[in-house]
């Protein structure tokens, strides 16, 4: 119906117009993407291409990438100054796969520093800002994605999660996000890379407005390994059952969660029950609460192999010295650290958490063991309800207050849980809610399901500015 050329003009105008206030794209390639879409175009007209598509499903369609993967001839820094003059000479193998599906990447998007705090913001690129209250965090590490896709800038996008950074950032940004189950989509080509146990737990995956295209994306990005995720056995929503938890159980470390939050789940609830005429059934998972300490010390343990995970503070010296985290706080006092603070106090708390080997130990144990407990309970036909986080978007900064919130979605990378987030329209403050569905392993079809049928009844993303 239209061009190929119109579209991507259309998505190139958008980002030069909202980009200045949110700051989600950080480096375009416009000209590349325009020349591009004219040889779609030509290939078209020539009739060049099988009518069917099935080839190209995304012939066209304009994406946008998460800086932390490569693309080619883009910057790939992950928001690390001393990795500011790096230039991607290749693609990242989900970016390569979504460009052979004949998408046209439009730019790369912004991050929080080496991927591993959940505000957008570094010294590299600067701040990520919500599209529905400029105030407001876009959330992270996928931040720009999640910013760039509730703006309209982009119709789909590329991002990656190891604690909640494609399902936060959708959630702040009312857009939808999918974590795949462990081990299924490819990681290689990001930076930082994950090494050790961290392989088990970072997982690339797609971000986008409408849940009808989570599925083609995770299709195209999985590759030949799609088959595992059943993305071909049909869903009956009335056969599925349902599991609701409101929250982990009240952890010491993290925020009670927001009445909305509470108040948008009852009504997914309510709406499942009078619609598909099933019972939704309320559990408690008492080691929900220990969320937190269970995904850090599974993140510092060593494979099964006896590799060490990475340390953070090596990450940040970029092969060079490891960064001494004190010492990098007495510098950002004083205004000369070339890191946020977010990153030096992960690298502190880093520090903190080596000096107890023994409860480690025993965390560890209590994740596999609640590995177990949830992958019995779901079984081949469950879904569970959950918050995505304990509050909406908070504002700039306030994070660093409250830093342990994240453990509402990092305890299901550790878990290696499919789960998908789920906008469920605006708050009383103009911010979205949102919730997240979670499945067994290799179950994801039934959390796209239901992501599908969620947005038919609750309306999806929401335009910011409508409400």
């Amino acid at each position: 119906q239209v061009k190929c050329i119109e579209v991507v003009e259309a998505y190139v105008e958008r980002i030069r117009e909202v980009n200045p206030l949110i700051n989600a794209v950080v480096k375009d390639r416009f000209e590349e993407a325009l020349q591009e879409a004219q040889q779609v175009d030509r290939l078209l007209a020539e009739g060049r291409v099988d009518d069917s598509l099935e080839k190209y499903p995304f012939l066209g369609v304009p994406f946008t990438v998460k800086e932390a993967f490569s693309l080619h001839g883009m910057p790939n820094t992950s928001g690390l100054v001393k990795r500011r003059c790096v230039i991607a000479a290749t693609d990242a193998i989900v970016v390569g796969r979504m460009k052979q599906a004949g998408a046209i990447p439009l730019g790369v998007t912004n991050c929080s520093e080496l991927c591993m705090w959940f505000e957008s913001s570094n010294n590299v690129y600067g701040r990520t800002n919500n599209p529905y209250n400029l105030q407001h965090i876009a959330g992270g590490s996928s931040g720009g994605e999640g910013s760039v896709l509730a703006a309209a800038g982009s119709v789909i996008g590329v991002g990656s999660d190891v604690g909640g950074s494609i399902r936060m950032p959708a959630f702040f940004n009312g857009v939808f996000g999918h974590k795949p189950t462990t081990g299924v989509v490819p990681n290689d080509g990001q930076f930082p890379i994950a090494e050790g146990v961290r392989r088990k737990f970072l997982c690339s995956g797609p971000m986008c407005r409408y849940a009808e295209d989570l599925e083609p994306m995770l299709r195209v990005m999985a590759g030949p390994e799609v088959h595992k995720l059943k993305l071909d056995e049909k869903v009956l929503l009335e056969k599925i059952k349902f599991y609701c938890m409101d929250h982990d159980g009240g952890s010491v470390f993290v925020y009670p969660v927001d009445k909305e939050i509470l108040q948008a789940q009852k009504k997914v609830v309510e709406h499942l029950e009078s619609d598909l005429g099933v019972q939704v059934q309320r559990v408690s998972i008492h080691k929900m609460k220990y969320s937190f300490q269970i995904w850090s010390a599974m993140m510092s343990s060593r494979d099964s192999d006896g590799t060490e995970a990475q340390r953070f503070t090596d990450l940040l010296g970029d092969h060079g010295k490891p960064v001494w985290p004190l010492w990098e706080l007495l510098k950002w006092l004083v205004g000369m650290s070339s890191h946020t603070l977010p990153a030096i106090a992960l690298g502190l708390t880093e520090k903190v958490m080596q000096l107890s080997p023994s409860a480690n130990a025993k965390l560890v144990s209590m994740g596999k063991s609640l590995q177990a407990e949830m992958e019995t309970l779901l079984g081949p036909d469950g879904v569970l309800l959950y918050p995505p986080h304990p509050i909406v978007a908070p504002r700039h900064h306030h994070p660093i207050c409250m830093p342990f919130n994240f453990a509402y979605t990092a305890i299901f990378n550790v878990l290696g849980l499919p789960v998908t987030q789920c906008p469920l329209g605006l708050s009383s403050e103009g911010l979205p809610l949102g919730i997240q569905l979670v499945a067994a392993s290799c179950n994801d079809h039934l959390t796209l399901a239901v992501a599908r049928y969620l947005e038919e009844a609750f309306g999806g993303w929401v335009p910011p500015g409508k409400a």
